[in-house]
């Protein structure tokens, strides 16, 4: 049986730690036995997982008969790990054991060193920091999960649900991810390459001295906005106007409307059952086409993959613009 031990350090993550438990304890072969023996490991006995204290029942010691180690994010993924942690997990990389993060989780395999020179991702608001503190790692912050062999890091939360039915179909098939997806009623066809779906305009509008034209273009992107218009609202020049962005956001004025109204759409084919031609009108693009275009660029799918994979029950929320 192939064994998981899943890495409790202090402070961990409960859903984070909650994910592998769930999805690979649940795991089941054609002959009805389980699939893996999954425990919980850590350096010390009792940690605590936010509000929860959890007992942990096995130590480091199990890393060394491991098949694969499953490393949780932590609230602070940036606090010093523990010496004994990193030396089990370098062991057991030495050892050729495969070794999986779930979230913030990748901070710890990169102080290991375990990441030098690969590809990795993490959830998408802590990439920059992954990349400052450890230049050494490929960052890639638009993926669900990263599989390099070995090492196989994930996005956010609901991503190490997909990076563990990935490991399920390295492990055992497609039929045996099949059934595990429908176990944790979860979608299988996301794949690592799948982006993140997040579409952000980069900073918050107060942190940064365009805060009140940022504010403005959420409220008025839907509208036929052409880049004099932003420029006349904020009193700026074109040029200035233009400066600004690029210096305080990283992107031009128009690039940041599309970004919002991407933002827009991603919502209404989340909780409308508006066809996608209306919302890409509803949104502010001049056509479905240029919309379509755009949406994949930024979201990396199209809007109808969106909408089948975040459908909520269809509704029409007060307030939608006509």
């Amino acid at each position: 049986m192939h064994t998981v031990c899943v890495l409790a350090l202090p402070d961990t993550i409960a859903f984070d730690l909650a994910t592998p438990i769930e999805v690979l304890g649940q795991v089941r072969l054609p002959g009805g036995q389980a699939g893996y023996r999954v425990l919980v490991c850590g350096s010390e006995p009792v940690v605590h997982a936010g509000p929860l204290r959890l007992a942990v029942d096995h130590g480091l010691d199990a890393l060394a008969d491991a098949d694969t180690v499953v490393v949780p994010g932590r609230y602070d993924p940036t606090a010093p790990v523990p010496t004994a942690v990193l030396g089990a997990l370098r062991a057991a990389a030495a050892a050729g054991t495969r070794i999986a993060s779930i979230c913030v989780g990748t901070f710890i395999l990169a102080a290991a060193g375990l990441l030098d020179g690969r590809r990795a991702t993490t959830h998408w608001a802590a990439a920059e920091q992954l990349r400052v503190a450890f230049p050494a790692v490929e960052v890639d912050p638009e993926v669900l999960y990263v599989d390099t062999g070995q090492f196989v890091t994930s996005a956010g939360a609901t991503a190490g649900v997909d990076m563990c039915l990935h490991l399920v179909r390295r492990d055992y098939g497609a039929a045996a991810a099949a059934d595990a997806s429908r176990q944790a009623v979860a979608p299988l066809h996301r794949d690592g390459g799948q982006a993140q779906f997040i579409v952000r305009p980069g900073v918050r509008a107060a942190e940064i001295g365009l805060g009140e034209v940022l504010g403005w273009l959420e409220s008025h992107a839907h509208e036929k906005l052409t880049l004099a218009d932003v420029a006349a609202h904020a009193r700026l020049s074109v040029r200035t106007l233009n400066r600004r962005f690029h210096e305080e956001t990283g992107r031009t004025p128009m690039q940041w409307v599309t970004a919002v109204r991407i933002r827009r759409a991603q919502e209404l084919l989340e909780r409308t059952d508006h066809g996608v031609d209306r919302i890409a009108h509803l949104v502010g693009f001049a056509s479905p086409a240029q919309f379509r275009a755009q949406f994949k660029r930024l979201s990396g799918v199209a809007p109808q993959a969106y909408r089948s994979t975040f459908r909520a029950q269809p509704r029409t929320p007060a307030g939608v613009p006509a």
